[in-house]
């Protein structure tokens, strides 16, 4: 677990620095040490802005609203609960306001997480199932999976929103920034993350099948209603909830479900013995 945390901030380090070094690099080939040393100071300035407000873009790109304790009390105490089993603070809570169900987590850490669910999921999803994707972001959050998720979102969101500055020049400039965007991301992100939260969520809950039922009424949910975003969205949400085509199957961080449903039954291989029994 410290392994996997120290590794994301590491991460995120080096992207700093990268972009730093990239910013000193172009100030420095075209207005020599001033020009350079002005790039690096406002690239700086970005970089303290993302660290400290990455989740609230990324919350009001999606049109999440927070979610106060009193319309939805059960919830907040759910939270409160899966975060003290974690050892780690409660993350703040959003309701995206829409019918389609999914969850998603942004964030700079355990100290700074917010967690925002839509009102699909919390129609849909029986408390067993909504306590495993909420253990699942969560698990993100002590893990500071978070902090690479936000920060590859918001570096490739910035870079398709670029694009639509072109006017009629719009599709070539998408041509070359939206695969840029998609290998910032995939240079971040691992698929391995989500097994690790999954096996994590199930530690929290105490049983993997919550969030396996979970994220089989997902995919199947998302396989019937279009869901339509910035695709540079998808490595927040708990699942991959965009159609695998276009410019969306780009920005692909997500296992598939049947194979993180698989890897969540093993962890309880008598599981189908004890649905006969009872």
């Amino acid at each position: 677990m410290r392994l996997s945390a120290t590794t994301n901030v590491l991460k995120v380090w080096l992207l700093l620095v990268g972009g730093g070094a990239a910013l000193a690099a172009i100030g420095w080939l075209i207005g020599g040490y001033r020009l350079s040393s002005l790039l690096v100071f406002f690239g700086l300035l970005v970089a303290a802005a993302a660290y400290w407000w990455a989740d609230r873009v990324a919350l009001g790109m999606v049109g999440a609203r927070e979610l106060p304790v009193g319309e939805a009390p059960a919830l907040h105490a759910t939270v409160a609960r899966l975060a003290a089993t974690a050892g780690v603070p409660k993350p703040r809570l959003y309701l995206l306001a829409d019918g389609h169900p999914r969850a998603l987590s942004a964030g700079r850490g355990p100290r700074g997480t917010a967690i925002a669910v839509s009102q699909g999921l919390l129609a849909a999803a029986p408390p067993a199932e909504l306590e495993g994707v909420l253990a699942h972001e969560i698990a993100h959050s002590r893990r500071r999976d978070v902090i690479v998720q936000t920060s590859a979102f918001v570096i490739a969101a910035a870079l398709i929103e670029l694009s639509r500055i072109g006017g009629w020049f719009q599709r070539a400039l998408l041509f070359v920034l939206g695969p840029l965007a998609a290998a910032f991301v995939h240079l971040l992100l691992s698929p391995k993350r989500e097994f690790q939260a999954d096996q994590a969520a199930a530690a929290l809950c105490g049983s993997p099948h919550g969030l396996a039922d979970a994220l089989i009424r997902l995919e199947q949910a998302s396989e019937l209603v279009e869901f339509r975003a910035n695709p540079a969205t998808e490595p927040l949400y708990n699942f991959n909830p965009f159609a695998e085509d276009g410019l969306a199957g780009l920005f692909v961080t997500h296992p598939p479900v049947a194979e993180r449903v698989r890897r969540l039954r093993e962890l309880d291989p008598d599981w189908r013995d004890k649905l006969r029994a009872a």
